[in-house]
């Protein structure tokens, strides 16, 4: 039997008497919208169009590409010709292209025309990449439009692969540095479809869902491709950055009934729309990317009627493991094991963890990816047998909740006792003139490890009183020797695409 993904999110539709149903729709520009039958024919036709330009089986194409209609169809066209879509960050720098080009060694790029001045000093002479292919106008010397790339292009059958074979490759998003390939199977797409977009979504047909996370992200993708792909649901897409004000138009406008956010977009949407939205059709949210605030949270579900499920999730699963669900969510905690995972914590020589304590979180499933490229030692640490490492510290709570503490490299010690840089975060969001905030360790003139705020104010204004207020507000909320010593005011913090805090950059 043949197990390309490619046949149950697209084919599987028309043959089933969906293929009239809206797929995909844009909520930008044109506002282009594409069936499950336009969806099933045009990636045939791409798979076409890489087999017909010289792309063979196994060859990677990486694909810089914005949240656009062509999305869709170049990444389960890859799968259908068998090539192995590289889906690329949209919001990196130059010299970091060429590191992934390389590193990859694809054959084959595709790029959105608004991104092209990010990779065009790498393509001349490039030793690897033999087909560039754009999206859009300005196709440089050597490339070609994505028009002419389809012309004459016919639609071709998927080929016939097994559920193990490597279908896709993600670079992990570098919260804690250099991105690393991650390859996964084609079977890890269903299997998040079943566990998380099945059991805790419970994602339907009628659904309509806009994820303001990119697909390029292992969140985005399950969010905007394989969970609404999986029961023939529509899919918003934007190609733009999702700011408050866009969201906020796009929830109102488009009317989705599932939005899929991350904790800094939702702080950043509380501050905005206050504790009213009106006019929206949600009936759920999602976060993940960093645990959610539970401030936060209250807030957006005051503002929306609805509530929003924080979960856990990595690049390596593909999508979240670990969550709150509908109708039993607690603000603060990030749920328990999503159903087909197991969880466990362990703490020094791998002893598992008693209630209250801290340890490190490993996971299986069945979305497990099939390692890292080209990173040998790298996947022996992370991948042991059927457990990942996540690097992420937790709290087993009595009632079966896991506590987000944060991670490995962030946790430190302040008079002998644990820090959770994230409960410190959580603590200095409370006051009211804070809109986000990243705590790390610092070395105090004894050379002693302390916490030190980076904190974005909602009112510049209200500066002084941050700086001098803060520590006895964050003693009165979480203990005495928890409280930042620093507190640096900062216009934003630094981030991945994905609203992850990047706090390696801050410890610097």
């Amino acid at each position: 039997m043949n197990a390309n993904a490619a046949i149950y999110f697209v084919d599987r539709h028309v043959a089933d008497g969906r293929g009239d149903k809206q797929a995909f729709r844009e909520a930008a520009g044109a506002k282009r919208g594409q069936t499950y039958a336009e969806l099933s024919d045009q990636s045939a036709r791409v798979a076409d169009a890489f087999l017909r330009a010289g792309l063979r089986r196994e060859d990677r194409v990486a694909m810089l590409v914005l949240d656009q209609l062509e999305y869709p169809a170049l990444f389960w066209g890859g799968l259908k010709a068998g090539v192995i879509p590289v889906l690329l960050n949209t919001l990196l720098a130059t010299p970091v292209y060429e590191v992934i080009l390389a590193d990859s060694r694809a054959r084959g790029l595709v790029v959105s025309a608004e991104l092209l001045p990010m990779v065009a000093p790498l393509l001349p002479d490039h030793p690897h990449l033999e087909n560039v292919i754009v999206i859009g106008d300005g196709a440089p010397e050597g490339s070609m439009t994505y028009a002419d790339f389809m012309v004459d292009a016919q639609p071709r059958d998927p080929v016939d692969v097994s559920a193990d074979e490597c279908a896709f490759w993600l670079y992990s998003s570098g919260s804690t540095g250099a991105p690393k390939g991650v390859r996964h199977v084609h079977s890890a797409l269903q299997a998040t479809a079943d566990t998380f977009g099945t059991q805790v979504l419970g994602i339907r047909e009628d659904d309509v869902v806009f994820s303001a996370a990119k697909i390029f992200f292992a969140y985005g993708l399950g969010n905007a491709l394989t969970f609404p792909q999986s029961v023939g649901a529509t899919t918003i897409l934007f190609n733009g950055r999702p700011t408050p004000d866009t969201v906020t138009d796009i929830l109102r406008d488009e009317q989705p009934t599932i939005f899929c956010g991350v904790p800094t977009l939702f702080a950043a949407l509380v501050a905005y729309v206050g504790d009213e939205l009106d006019g929206h059709a949600l009936r759920l949210c999602t976060s993940a990317g960093e645990a959610l605030p539970a401030e936060v949270a209250n807030v957006w579900q005051r503002a929306t009627g609805c509530e929003t499920v924080d979960g856990v999730g990595s690049t390596e699963m593909l999508h979240i493991f670990l969550s709150n669900r509908p109708g039993d969510v607690v603000y603060g905690t990030s749920g328990t094991a999503v159903p087909g995972y197991d969880l466990r914590c362990v703490g020094e020589w791998g002893r598992e963890i008693k209630v209250g304590e801290v340890g490190e979180l490993l996971v299986r499933g069945a979305s497990a990816a099939d390692g890292y490229w080209n990173q040998r030692e790298k996947s022996r640490t992370t991948f042991e047998g059927e457990w990942i490492r996540t690097g992420d510290k937790y709290e087993v709570r009595e009632d079966g909740r896991y506590v987000y503490c944060g991670r490995t490299d962030d946790m430190f010690k302040v008079s002998g006792i644990w820090v959770s840089p994230f409960e410190v975060e959580q603590a200095v969001i409370e006051h009211d003139a804070v809109l986000e905030a990243a705590v790390v360790a610092h070395r105090d003139g004894d050379g002693l490890d302390k916490p030190k705020a980076f904190v974005v104010l909602k009112d510049p204004s209200r500066t002084q009183e941050v700086q001098d207020g803060i520590a006895e507000f964050v003693k009165d909320k979480i203990g005495k020797w928890k409280y930042p010593r620093w507190v640096e005011i900062v216009d934003d913090l630094p981030k991945t695409a994905t609203g992850k805090i990047q706090r390696f950059k801050l410890r610097l």
